[in-house]
């Protein structure tokens, strides 16, 4: 062979190689993804609807648990930031003898988080045995059963089932399960009350992976983001009534996004992120029900954060597999709304999310970045809301994270890696400060589910396994 043969070789390895690498840099994550696979999943399109009883099992196991004083009412927490307001003083490192764990509980595969209200806890389980939707009650201190509630559905294995968080008050529990059927119980007792299947009274389509949508309740009425038929749907927990319904002219569909409440420009809204735009939905006032202000310039086929409003009227939205980020600023004048893009980008240009909601905390933001967002990939980082592309800060390239949750706690965020280690770190907006990193679930494996916390006590969870952690200083 000559050496300009040789050479001729080796050019065109090297043009192989570089025309590979730029491929691989630039290909789109999402160009074949396909949330439209009619019947492939049992999500309800395409399948006709299961006649289910909902709420029609109840068993009582114990009646005996310590009574507590705070509460993890929703997804987020109380206000919707998951930031919690507790004074009480957790432990910033564990210690030579490692982490105070409590209990552990076998779960349904999924990702479902926890609320609690004083001393009980609340997980929609999956029971693949029974073929049920199952909400549990648990003693927060002892993890002791107390009830459990639920109704007859078939469910294939697709990344898990169960993926949501009940709402809790005083009065009620609302949960709604993986293929939309929303369930309202007596919080204390499990009493059924009353049930709503939102495929065959609204014709929605169950999202890509089922339900990931968290109900709220808001002085006792439901919120559930339909889609179908109509877009929102107001329900009075005590009666079962439907108070308002919302229209949905553009046919938006349900996204794995929660609603959030915002009050901005003297109206009390909901926000939420469909598929198919960005929305605000009048809380009250004779226009309940009644769409304040949309836009569908923020459209993505899978949308799992919930939107980010701040003070000022900007809304942060964020998505996974390569919808980035954007910026929407509402405004109002005379009662009139409008929401109008600040800028979008992609995931690697600033702050995105594929999972977990961002949190605004001392007036910035802080997520962790999903892995097509470049050189910061998996990374925690800080970003100022004036331009979430200016990255004040990252946690490194040594000190990288998964789609499992972060919240923050007695000036302390607690973060949990896929794998199931809980990492502690001090909130800063000036740099990344570690305090403590701890394996807590051997053999973690997609540990998903958001956090959960009242009176010192921690509630995580892998995808098949809950526990309590007991973070009280003098615990």
């Amino acid at each position: 062979m000559t050496k300009r043969t040789i050479n001729i070789i080796l050019i065109s390895i090297g043009t192989i190689g570089f025309i590979s690498i730029f491929w691989w840099l630039n290909a789109d994550p999402t160009k074949d993804f396909t949330v439209n696979l009619e019947g492939a999943d049992n999500r309800g399109k395409g399948v006709p609807p299961q006649d289910v009883t909902i709420g029609e099992h109840f068993e009582q196991l114990a009646s005996d648990y310590e009574v507590l004083e705070e509460t993890w009412t929703n997804f987020r927490g109380a206000d919707y930031d998951n930031i919690s307001k507790s004074p009480v003083k957790l432990v910033e490192s564990f210690g030579a003898e490692g982490p105070k764990i409590l209990w552990s509980k076998t779960l349904g595969e999924g990702h479902s988080g926890a609320a609690i209200y004083k001393g009980l806890a609340y997980v929609l389980d999956y029971d693949e045995e029974e073929r049920a939707d199952i909400l549990r009650c648990f003693s927060v201190v002892t993890g002791e059963e107390q009830w459990r509630r639920g109704y007859d559905v078939a469910i294939k294995r697709n990344h898990g089932m169960s993926r949501t968080i009940p709402a809790v008050t005083e009065d009620y529990i609302v949960t709604i399960g993986p293929k939309c059927h929303v369930m309202c119980l007596d919080r204390e007792t499990g009493d059924f009350r009353w049930g709503l299947d939102v495929v065959k009274e609204y014709q929605n389509e169950i999202p890509f992976w089922y339900t990931g949508q968290c109900p709220i309740i808001d002085n006792g009425v439901a919120i559930i983001a339909t889609g179908g038929s109509k877009m929102m749907v107001a329900i009075d927990c005590e009666t079962g009534e439907k108070l308002w319904e919302t229209p949905n002219p553009e046919g938006w569909k349900m996204s794995h996004s929660s609603v959030v409440p915002f009050t901005f420009g003297g109206r009390k809204m909901y926000v939420y992120s469909a598929i198919g735009g960005l929305l605000g939905v009048a809380a009250d006032g004779p226009d309940a029900g009644q769409i304040l202000w949309e836009t569908s310039k923020w459209n993505h086929s899978v949308v799992a954060p919930s939107p980010v409003c701040m003070p000022d009227g900007k809304i942060f939205m964020t998505a996974g597999y390569g919808a980035g980020s954007m910026m929407v600023q509402l405004t109002e004048s005379n009662g009139a709304f409008s929401a109008e893009p600040l800028y979008e980008y992609a995931p690697k240009d600033g702050l995105a999310c594929e999972q977990q909601t961002p949190i605004l905390w001392n007036g910035y933001l802080f997520g962790i970045v999903p892995k097509d967002g470049g050189a910061n990939r998996n990374q925690l980082i800080c970003v100022s809301p004036n331009d979430t592309r200016n990255v004040v800060w990252t946690s490194g390239k040594e000190t990288r994270f998964g789609l499992g949750p972060y919240f923050i706690a007695d000036n302390k965020m607690f973060i949990l890696s896929d794998d199931g280690t809980l990492t502690i770190a001090r909130p800063s907006t000036e740099k990344y400060i570690q305090l403590e990193q701890v394996k807590v679930i051997e053999d973690g494996h997609d540990a998903w589910a958001p956090f959960a916390l009242a009176d010192g006590y921690l509630l995580l969870r892998d995808a098949k396994t809950m526990i309590c952690i007991d973070l009280n200083v003098n615990g």
